[in-house]
């Protein structure tokens, strides 16, 4: 390689829908024998892609979108799904899973071990979970805040305790594995195969919740970073609030980016730090194309040693006695 900028991300967008949606059409119908898509439309940038793509691949009438709002979800995230759907002539279904998650416990057990940490906590606050450092920044011990706004507007921010932020995880995850139960159940009844919208940044680096979001029969963008997500966004004509929104987690109450909670790196940093890091170019060059020093890129390359061991772990089948 000449050089390493941001332009190794650059594709041909006309040919990688084709490709795409010769893999879908090919899937679907051999290998999978089914006869439609399920796509759980989140109002973000990936799976408005994966609907799009579905769409095109099989035609929007063997496509069934799913809306699933709960109470912690932003305003505008439903919005945007009913906006993406009916621009693409998808049928789709507002499912909202506030009631499910609140008979399962999901809200007051996140709120029982939080008040482990702030005891005045009541279900009146709203908050959200950050990474407490830099990850380009000078080495240290990495951790998470837990961050809470009081029904009067004050803004507390704590350290959280491993058992609170696991506690914490632990509940919220509720919220992705009820979607996915309703996502089959809909692929069932359908006869159809349901679409998990990963990109590379979450698939190789472990953003994703087993048996939650992490479960679908088949990843059709789980190759593409997420810059190019985006570009696909555009390609296809997704809508401009789309294309436009930041990527965020929708799953606390208070706005919360990726880059706040997991990466700590902005996206289009994180997929070339990634391309580098995959593809073997040593810290110095990377750093150069980055404008970073190479101890920021080691830094990096460390952090995400560390994602893809978790990836590994969360990718791999359940281990048995016997083959």
């Amino acid at each position: 390689m000449a050089r390493f900028d941001k332009h190794v991300l650059e594709f041909d967008l006309e040919a990688e829908v084709a490709r795409i949606s010769d893999f879908l059409r090919h899937t679907l119908a051999r290998r999978l024998n089914r006869r439609g898509a399920v796509v759980a439309v989140s109002g973000g940038v990936d799976s408005a892609v994966c609907a799009l793509l579905a769409a095109k691949a099989l035609g929007p009438e063997r496509v069934f979108s799913l809306l699933m709002p709960e109470q912690d979800s932003s305003d505008g995230s439903t919005q945007r799904g009913r906006e993406l759907c009916a621009g693409a002539g998808i049928a789709y279904v507002v499912e909202n899973i506030t009631a499910t998650l609140a008979a399962l416990g999901c809200y007051e057990r996140r709120d029982r071990v939080i008040r482990d940490l702030l005891p005045d906590y009541t279900p009146a606050c709203r908050l959200k979970i950050t990474l407490a450092d830099d990850l380009l920044g000078q080495d240290r011990l990495s951790f998470f805040n837990l961050t809470v706004q009081y029904p009067d507007g004050r803004l507390v921010k704590q350290r959280m305790p491993l058992e609170v932020y696991l506690g914490v995880v632990a509940a919220t995850n509720m919220k992705q594995r009820t979607r996915k139960l309703l996502e089959y159940h809909h692929a069932e009844r359908l006869n159809y195969a349901v679409i998990g919208t990963p990109n590379r940044l979450e698939y190789d680096l472990g953003f994703f919740v087993r048996g939650g979001d992490g479960l679908a029969d088949v990843k059709p963008i789980a190759h593409l970073y997420k810059t190019q997500v985006y570009a696909l966004a555009r390609y296809l004509g997704a809508p401009a609030s789309i294309c436009s929104q930041l990527p965020t987690t929708d799953t606390y109450s208070l706005s919360q980016t990726q880059e706040e909670f997991y990466y700590g790196l902005p996206y289009d940093q994180a997929d070339l730090l990634l391309y580098a890091f995959r593809n073997g170019i040593p810290a110095a060059p990377a750093g150069e194309g980055l404008n970073l020093s190479a101890q920021q890129v080691e830094r990096a390359y460390r952090d995400l040693t560390g994602k893809k061991r978790m990836a590994e772990r969360l990718h791999a089948p359940a281990i048995i006695l016997e083959d």
